[in-house]
């Protein structure tokens, strides 16, 4: 199956829908967004990072930055901050250069490593693209963290691949229903910059059937005190 370009999701909704599943449906679907510290740092961060201007050739590495990727095959589009691409026999051709390259991207975050895959998921869906892109095999990438300064490598494990695979099916299928998933209340909300938007704590304390199912019965034990005080 071959999605259409009109059909095309953001890749950077992986890191979103894997962290909330919620989150990514409000910024995706709802076109909700609001910054904090956190996503005002990250941007400034990605914007350094997505300068094309910048392009260097130092040996037998060339560095190529914001290079616009996309899957037909997933469904996806977006960038990659980086892609470094190492100069190797068994690599692949590049438009108006000789030598063969081997691709290795590189995204960057400005927190630290985390114990969860979304980013490791949104890395790997680069590389999906850019296999598909370039006819090759990409077996490894990078997180760069802003904090600590310092890269994390991560495999392109056929299970991290598969997590992307499906985590796609599931995103195209929310998005093609406009269906946006219940909250699932975490730790995690407090660091998120939507959580006003989303409203987790009331959503917690009652969905809104049990709100109308409560309010009516409130409103009936009124009717009937004062019925009795009369």
């Amino acid at each position: 199956m071959a999605y259409k370009e009109d059909e095309l999701l953001q890749l950077s909704g992986i890191q979103h829908f894997s962290f909330c599943r919620r989150q990514w449906a409000l910024i995706h679907i709802e076109q909700q967004w609001a910054d904090n510290l956190r996503t005002v740092e990250g941007e400034l961060m990605h914007t350094r990072a997505h300068d094309a201007s910048i392009a260097e050739k130092r040996g037998d590495l060339l560095v190529l930055r914001d290079l616009r990727i996309q899957s037909a095959k997933l469904g996806v589009s977006g960038a990659c901050d980086v892609v470094e691409f190492h100069r190797n026999d068994d690599g692949v051709k590049l438009a108006g250069r000789k030598e063969r390259w081997q691709a290795y991207p590189v995204e960057y975050k400005r927190g630290s490593e985390k114990s969860i895959d979304a980013d490791r998921l949104q890395l790997c869906g680069q590389a999906m693209c850019l296999e598909e892109m370039l006819c090759c095999q990409i077996p490894a990438g990078a997180l760069f963290y802003g904090e600590t300064r310092r890269r994390e490598q991560v495999e392109f494990t056929t299970e991290l691949r598969e997590q992307v695979v499906e985590m796609l099916d599931e995103m195209h299928g929310y998005f093609a229903r406009g269906y946006t998933p219940k909250v699932k209340p975490s730790k995690s909300c407090n660091a998120c910059s939507l959580k006003e938007l989303c409203l987790p704590k009331l959503m917690r304390r009652r969905n809104a059937l049990n709100y109308i199912r409560d309010t009516v019965e409130q409103c009936g034990e009124q009717q009937s005190d004062r019925r009795g005080n009369s």
